[in-house]
């Protein structure tokens, strides 16, 4: 679908996608981000919901005065403990749409994909992840650790366990919201959005991917820390076992 055929204007009863924004102390991205992404969607199906997560700087403020200009968007406050799970789970929760997209803060997705998912996902998948580690994928950026990490993760398991995506860590992935009524997260932080997809395949989910493009964070100080790696780390052996009746 191209950008040009995209309707805008009052958002409809009928919600298809709601895009959720994780956002904690993006005061210089949130804008940008959002304006980005209304390039590629149909705002008359589509709300955005910015779930501001205990941000000290102005994230909330601009969240509003968005809000304010576009009646598909709205602010919403993350109530529980900080972080990226509790964060993106407050706006599961809040969503309408039939499909929920996470989109990070940061303008490291690529909202050009948001189509190409929703098209994906309406072949009966549920779960459509925007995959970095895929022919025609890119990462560009972020620490070299972290890549090497996170390459090495996704592409073993897509052998080990005969999972369908090369790229099961990043959260860039369209859900049909309904699995959620499955499907019941637990983990904090980042780690979430591997945990739900190997959940899914376990439980039978239908699941697929398209190549994305991520982009290293260009403004602000990234969120990665080595020590945030154990979760991924444990649910990697989690899922190895589990495919092998070892659990």
């Amino acid at each position: 679908m191209q950008k040009n055929n995209l309707k805008t204007g009052t958002l409809s009863d009928r919600i298809e996608l709601t895009i959720v924004i994780p956002a904690r102390n993006e005061e210089s991205n949130l804008e940008r981000t959002v304006e980005d992404i209304l390039k590629y969607i149909d705002t008359s199906t589509t709300e955005i919901i910015i779930v501001n997560d205990h941000s000290t700087d102005r994230t909330e403020e601009i969240g509003q005065q968005l809000s304010l200009k576009y009646s598909f968007i709205k602010v919403i406050n993350n109530k529980n403990e900080p972080g990226f799970s509790t964060t993106l789970l407050t706006g599961f929760k809040q969503a309408k749409g039939e499909y929920v997209l996470p989109v990070m803060a940061d303008m490291c997705d690529d909202p050009g994909s948001i189509q190409k998912m929703l098209e994906k996902a309406k072949d009966s998948y549920d779960i459509v992840c925007g995959s970095r580690y895929t022919k025609g994928g890119k990462k560009i950026g972020g620490p070299k650790i972290q890549n090497f990490f996170s390459f090495f993760v996704c592409k073993s398991l897509r052998y080990l366990i005969n999972l369908p995506t090369n790229d099961v860590s990043n959260a860039f992935k369209l859900y049909k919201k309904n699995i959620f009524n499955i499907i019941k997260p637990k983990e904090k932080g980042f780690a979430i959005s591997m945990e739900i997809t190997l959940k899914s395949y376990f439980y039978g989910s239908k699941i697929t991917e398209i190549p994305t493009t991520w982009y290293g964070r260009k403004k602000g100080k990234s969120k990665f820390k080595l020590i945030k790696t154990f979760p991924y780390v444990k649910l990697y052996f989690w899922a190895i076992l589990k495919k092998w009746k070892f659990l």
